[in-house]
């Protein structure tokens, strides 16, 4: 047994122990807790052959017993992680936000349960493998991907995106989301993880806060009844307006409107009625005015206006008139037909003043004016201002009715040759008379046919005429050179001038190379592009074209060689001083000099003296326009002249 425990007992952790049944002796070895047992026919000490086998028993028993603790260890390793997995997932369902896992190709590969939901899933496992196409929100699909693609290519997270999401039920909600990439341990993009909770509560309630504020702020600086501008607001408009036109040297209107009569409906019909006059008359008089002005009421029955951009008081004036023709219709309140007249009082900046309180103090002012004149009317504060706009309206009104009866005639201007006198064309210029044998000169009337245009149709009479006059001349053997006809800007820039000047070539069987267009060189610098297209058309008629009043609309070199001219002519402001002023001798002598230049014929306006003429042709410029040969004549004088040089 000592030979036993010295040799054998080596990684046992006790001695053998000995115990005999039924003449039997059995060895029990205890070895890491496991039991082992050798079993013996006798009581004497086991041999050799016994203790070998028992060497090679016991390290066949470590073996398995390694075995058994690996596989036990395994197995617990196993259920740690399948226990943390099962607590990863409970952690991820619970979390109250939607979170989910992408591949490279935005495959799904993984998801909470929320997200699961909003997907009309029943299981996470039936996400694996779609993309945001089969999902209810496909319409946010290809924004979804881009995103995907973004992170994926630059490795760079998304945070806190405020996103639109179409959920399970076709309904639209907001979520905030965020993206950020999976990288491994390498340092390789292998997936996108993200995440998003539903925020359409929270922009509802932002949604909510915002109309609550705006509404409070709409309360501050609108009137309650009406909606418009109350004194704070239209003060603050009216002093940004005032800075405006002071920088672009502008003019701003400012009307002081009062409702005449308005005690008397209060008084009869009571005030639930006069609120809603005043809710009507306020809504006639917006329906009226442009986009850029400004209505506000300060109480009462007064409304307060502002125009700004105001180049004429005219343009005022018929916004007026449209205000005041808008109450000729009764207001129809609870059966009652109200009739409102308006007594409007002007005030223009900076004519009038120049402050914002000045401007409504004498608006206010004007309008008393306009009620002690019997109401129903409006007038300017200063009262010359008042006259210079009723002769313009009735200018305008006059002007109408002779556009409709053709009621003026044709004046023509020979174009001399200055060295042998023979005439080389003719200016045609407009004359209007006013009944009683007076002329009105076209400096009054031109301005206000351009600025109601009223040039069109005028324009239009006066092309058709002097085709009309140049085509008897040519019939009777009348040789006059090219007919001189100006046109305005507004006559170009309609979109029908080439196909009407066509027409009335036809018409009245003129020749294109007996016309010669006349454009003033500030109006084509407006916008000298648009000018080129629009003047190369009418060149390809083969009708000539001449720049007027040249030298006084800055024209570029650059534009001028583009433009398809064939004329230049100097402006008789040059001419006039040409005795005796130096700066103006050589403005002329550089016109004329780029005119030749240019290959283009000059002609000098406004030539009145001998001295003027003897300058402009010894230094090239040979046609010459003025007094000093002939002053604008009717046709029958024309003629005569035209006879008079065969």
């Amino acid at each position: 047994m000592k030979e036993l425990e010295e040799k054998y007992y080596h990684g046992c952790s006790h001695t053998p122990i000995l115990f005999e049944k039924s003449n039997n002796q059995y060895y029990f070895f205890e070895l890491n807790n496991f039991g082992y047992l050798i079993l013996t026919k006798s009581a004497n000490p086991l041999d050799e052959l016994i203790v070998k086998s028992l060497e090679k028993i016991n390290l066949k028993l470590l073996h398995a017993i390694q075995a058994c603790i690996d596989h036990a260890e395994q197995k617990h390793l196993e259920q740690e992680i399948q226990k943390e997995s099962a607590l990863l997932k409970t952690v991820i369902d619970t979390v109250p936000i939607r979170i989910f896992w992408k591949d490279l190709e935005s495959r799904y590969l993984g998801a909470n349960k929320l997200f699961a939901e909003d997907a009309n899933l029943q299981d996470v496992d039936q996400l694996i493998g779609k993309n945001d196409y089969d999902m209810p929100w496909k319409n946010e699909a290809d924004l979804y991907r881009k995103m995907d693609k973004d992170i994926i290519d630059t490795g760079i997270a998304e945070l806190n995106i405020e996103e639109p999401l179409t959920d399970k039920e076709g309904k639209h909600k907001w979520v905030s989301k965020f993206k950020v990439p999976l990288i491994d341990k390498n340092g390789k993009t292998f997936g996108i993880l993200g995440a998003y909770m539903d925020i359409t509560h929270k922009k509802e309630n932002e949604k909510n806060l915002k109309l609550q504020r705006d509404a409070l702020e709409h309360q501050a600086y609108h009137d309650t009844l009406t909606g418009l501008p109350n004194r704070l607001l239209f003060l603050d408009r009216l002093n940004q307006y005032i800075h405006k036109a002071h920088r672009n040297k502008q003019k701003v209107a400012v009307l002081f409107i009062d409702m005449d009569r308005f005690k008397e409906i209060n008084d009869s019909l009571g005030h639930v009625f006069g609120d809603e006059a005043i809710k009507e008359v306020a809504q006639r008089i917006e329906g009226q005015i442009r986009e850029t002005d400004t209505i506000g009421r300060f109480g009462g029955d007064e409304f307060i206006m502002i125009f700004n951009d105001i180049s004429d008081p005219i343009v005022v004036v018929n916004i007026v008139q449209k205000i005041m023709q808008s109450m000729h219709d009764p207001i129809m309140i609870g059966g009652h037909s109200i009739y409102v007249t308006l007594s409007i009082g002007i005030s223009i900046y900076p004519e009038d003043a120049e402050t914002a309180d000045d401007l409504l103090k004498n608006a206010d002012a004007a309008m008393y004016r306009a009620k002690e004149d019997g109401r129903n009317t409006y007038k300017f504060y200063t009262e010359d201002m008042t006259q210079k706009v009723f002769e313009r309206i009735a200018l305008e009104s006059k002007l109408r009715q002779s556009i409709k009866d053709e009621n003026f005639m044709l004046y023509f201007q020979p174009q001399i040759n200055g060295k042998d006198n023979r005439i080389m064309g003719i200016e045609t210029l407009i004359r209007w008379e006013d009944g009683h044998k007076n002329f009105i000169s076209p400096a009054t009337f031109i301005p206000v046919a351009e600025e109601t245009g009223l040039i069109i149709p005028l324009g239009q009479w006066i092309l058709r005429s002097g085709m009309q006059q140049i085509v008897k001349w040519h019939a009777d053997g009348l040789y006059p050179g090219r007919l001189a006809i100006n046109i305005s800007m507004l006559q170009l820039q309609k979109h029908d001038f080439i196909s009407i000047l066509e027409m009335l070539l036809e018409e009245t069987g003129c020749q294109p190379q007996w016309l010669e267009i006349e454009v003033t060189e500030s109006q084509i610098m407006k916008n000298p592009e648009q000018m080129i297209l629009i003047l190369q058309k009418i060149n390809k008629l083969g009708i000539s074209l001449s720049i007027d009043d040249f030298g006084t609309g800055y024209s570029s070199l650059s534009y001028l060689k583009r433009f398809p001219i064939d004329t230049l002519k100097i402006d008789q402001s040059f001419v006039k001083d040409l005795s005796d002023n130096e700066e103006d001798k050589a403005i002329t002598k550089a016109v004329i000099a780029l005119a030749e230049s240019l290959n283009l014929r000059v002609i000098a306006e406004g030539v009145e003296t001998e001295e003027q003429k003897s300058f402009l042709v010894s230094n090239g410029c040979i046609n010459i326009q003025g007094y000093l040969y002939a002053k604008p004549m009717p046709a029958d004088e024309m003629e005569k002249m035209l006879r008079g040089s065969l």
